[in-house]
């Protein structure tokens, strides 16, 4: 059986991964693939986004009634990360290495701590009150990239 917590969980760990792949490149001031690799974790990270904006959470407040708990703060959590992401775009144009640096470090710490609040209090609640979480995995799991270009 399919986990609500279990799959978003490791699609957390999967974003992880794409972060800690953008760091050596800026390091080694190889914006080419710094912006390769940039592109790809905002890709992803913002296809998670959608899978619990458009499909988990949705699923999730009409269940429990809880419109403004743990939803609601975990979308202004998504809205500062992509301001981030805004902010990135605009180094990464100006080849702004410090500046990059920076963004990422902040990425990474709000990154880590929207994740353990979702993989500590939503995701449990997700799954304990959704008896069709096998269904909502089934949705996320064919719901396409469509940030990926």
């Amino acid at each position: 059986m399919a986990h609500i917590n279990t799959y978003m969980t490791q699609h957390h760990r999967s974003c992880d991964h794409l972060l800690v792949e953008a760091e050596g490149p800026l390091a080694e001031g190889n914006w080419t693939e710094f912006s390769h690799a940039w592109s790809r974790f905002e890709a992803e990270t913002l296809h998670h986004f959608d899978l619990e904006e458009e499909i988990l959470f949705p699923e999730f407040e009409a269940k429990t009634g809880m419109t403004s708990g743990p939803t609601m703060v975990m979308r202004q959590e998504h809205a500062q990360v992509r301001a981030l992401f805004s902010q990135m775009q605009q180094a990464i144009s100006e080849q702004a290495t410090e500046r990059a640096m920076g963004i990422v470090e902040s990425t990474m710490l709000l990154i880590q701590q929207h994740n353990m609040k979702e993989e500590q209090i939503l995701y449990p609640m997700s799954d304990a009150h959704l008896a069709n979480g096998q269904d909502i995995v089934a949705q996320m799991e064919a719901k396409p990239n469509a940030t990926l270009s």
